[in-house]
């Protein structure tokens, strides 16, 4: 009975790591690796016009913040052209409110990796247990991801809204400060990157997540299958 309580219990562990580890994975890949989001948001929002940059120039400011954001670089001194002169683009506000960004996002990659590690642990110990992983792969993923897709339906919905009150409310729940209510007028950062971008960004993810899911669940349901013949 207790061991058999145990193994359940690691197998929803197991279950939520997994969902973390993809969910994590789902916002990198927007951010990191589909350059092309970029600009095609940039052109949508006609972005060129309100900083009056170039394409290239606005591309590889972003560039640039990414690689901060994700710690491959110290600071965020990032020289260009701004209507047709060399300056700064960000100024103090932005790169304070940037470094708070930061600090999420390498704790949202730590986050990642001690679910990696705590996964391995949770597997390693239901294998010492004797409990097939076919369970944990099939049934308990299944049912926490329906779970959490319907949770998160919800809060869709109810972003969809008013998402300037959501976007408002995250904002106060993962700072303490005041520096992300930035200025169009003497900030660029709000210009490159609207509220509207926010919303594209945020549906992308939702797609990318939806669709990791889909795979993960599909494999661990062609295992199980294999796994029972």
């Amino acid at each position: 009975m207790v061991k058999s309580t145990i193994r359940s219990i690691l197998g929803y562990i197991s279950a939520v790591l997994l969902l973390i580890i993809l969910f994590i994975t789902a916002i990198e890949m927007v951010a990191y690796v589909d350059k092309g989001f970029y600009e095609r948001e940039y052109k949508k929002y006609d972005v060129l016009k309100a900083v009056n940059m170039n394409m290239e120039d606005v591309l590889y400011v972003t560039d640039e913040m990414m690689t901060y954001l994700r710690g491959s670089r110290e600071d965020l001194v990032v020289n260009t052209v701004v209507n047709g002169e060399e300056r700064e683009f960000f100024n103090d506000r932005e790169k304070s409110h940037m470094a708070d960004v930061r600090a999420l996002f390498l704790k949202g990659l730590f986050l990642r990796r001690a679910a990696l590690f705590l996964l391995a642990v949770c597997f390693l110990v239901l294998i010492l247990l004797k409990t097939g992983l076919k369970m944990i792969m099939a049934s308990l993923v299944l049912k926490v991801f329906l779970l959490f897709d319907m949770l998160a339906f919800i809060i869709v919905l109810l972003a969809s809204r008013n998402f300037t009150r959501y976007f408002t409310i995250f904002h106060e729940m993962f700072f303490n400060n005041d520096l992300w209510l930035l200025d169009p007028d003497t900030d660029l950062l709000i210009n490159i990157l609207p509220e509207g971008f926010f919303v594209d960004i945020a549906i992308e993810i939702l797609i990318v997540f939806l669709v990791l899911q889909s795979i993960t669940v599909l494999l661990s349901l062609l295992w199980k299958g294999k796994k029972a013949k």
